[in-house]
């Protein structure tokens, strides 16, 4: 049951996306920097914003949602480190304000053809 709720609530996720979600989307799909990536992912009982499986990859983008959850975040963190999932965070304004490096941080822990 609570598999079928998280799933439920990453559907959910999808079609209420962030303005910062919607522009990192834009560059992530379709294998656009050479990975297939995820959107509003779930693993075990967290989800991830963008994740590519075959790399093992979460990228994380943190809006004022997450100023009072550190507590969370660094459980959630520890967990995700514990499968070997490197994570990636931006805040909201890195995406809507500077793509170009946000692209450049992701592309720099891709790996390389």
């Amino acid at each position: 049951m609570a598999k079928l709720n998280l799933i439920i609530k990453a559907r959910y996720l999808r079609h209420e996306e962030t303005k910062a979600e919607k522009i990192l989307w834009k560059e992530l799909r379709n294998r656009k920097l050479g990975i297939k990536f995820r959107r509003q992912h779930p693993i075990e009982k967290f989800i991830l914003d963008f994740y590519a499986p075959e790399i093992k990859l979460a990228i994380e983008l943190d809006g004022s949602q997450h100023k009072g959850n550190h507590e969370y975040d660094k459980l959630r963190t520890e967990y995700l480190e514990s499968q070997k999932i490197k994570i990636i965070r931006f805040w909201n304004m890195e995406i809507e304000k500077d793509l170009e490096k946000v692209l450049e941080k992701i592309k720099f822990n891709l790996p390389t053809p």
